[in-house]
């Protein structure tokens, strides 16, 4: 395969640009997993990191989403042609091409999914352990019911006020917050994140490929459906099943990567 650097391959469609917002993307996906740490080791991060953590989520939104139409317009292209009989080198190219930066795309998304997903944990994780230390022990369930308040008061409701410091109360806040804004980021991303697993599967030849596997994944597949109807049926929310949904699409897409890699290389 050749480079999507090389002069001969890396011309028309803005294959070059697509590499390089692509490039952009994962730069920004690392910057947030440093943005998380950063806000996780203080009690009380300054505003002004939460600010560029939120400026950077907007970015890559935005940047994602001039991805994807890029990438579909190209696939346009390239389906108008074959259905007009059209097979050339540059075609094959092209095809090539589009999806080698398909997959790099749905890489990059989806480890800025498993980034997200990592951040609520952790955040939840800090909450938990606060109200353990107010002496209040929480179920998994319960705690996420409480998650799904827009009101911090809930998680000190019951809690006998000299058991608890200032701190602790503005960490859960704190937590709290970034919790609902994470939230907010996930529903945003999410038709655009399962556009992305539609795109992955269009692959033209590779299909068959896919279905074969897919034949092969029942297993895989029942364990998912299982899991999705056991979380559906703790939630009351919205917004909680689509938390959910967006970590499954997650975990089929890199399965689907796993096998455009087989059908590729």
């Amino acid at each position: 395969m050749k480079s999507l650097t090389d002069p001969e391959t890396a011309q028309g469609d803005g294959v070059e640009e697509i590499r390089g917002f692509i490039e952009s993307l994962a730069e920004k996906v690392e910057e947030v997993k440093r943005k998380h740490s950063a806000i996780l080791a203080s009690p009380n991060p300054d505003e002004k990191t939460k600010a560029e953590l939120e400026d950077l989520m907007a970015d890559i939104k935005k940047l994602a989403n001039k991805v994807r139409s890029k990438l579909k317009s190209i696939q346009q292209t390239i389906e108008q042609e074959e259905g007009q009989n059209r097979s050339s080198a540059d075609l094959r190219i092209r095809k090539t091409q589009h999806s080698t930066l398909s997959r790099k795309f749905v890489e990059v998304m989806s480890e800025y999914n498993t980034t997200q997903s990592d951040y609520r944990e952790r955040c939840k994780g800090r909450i938990q352990r606060q109200l353990e230390i107010t002496g209040r022990n929480t179920t998994n369930e319960e705690l996420e019911s409480m998650l799904e308040s827009d009101n911090p008061a809930i998680f000190t409701s019951g809690i006998i006020m000299d058991n608890i410091t200032q701190q602790a109360m503005n960490e859960i806040e704190t937590r709290h917050n970034e919790i609902i804004k994470l939230e907010n980021s996930i529903r945003e991303l999410h038709d655009m994140f399962m556009d992305m697993a539609m795109l992955v599967e269009s692959q033209g030849e590779m299909i068959d490929r896919i279905e074969y596997n897919v034949e092969h994944s029942v297993d895989y597949v029942e364990r998912a459906v299982s899991d999705t109807k056991k979380a559906v049926k703790y939630q009351s929310k919205a917004r909680r099943v689509i938390t959910i949904a967006y970590t499954l699409t997650g975990h089929f897409i890199r399965r689907t990567l796993l096998v455009l890699s087989w059908s590729i290389f």
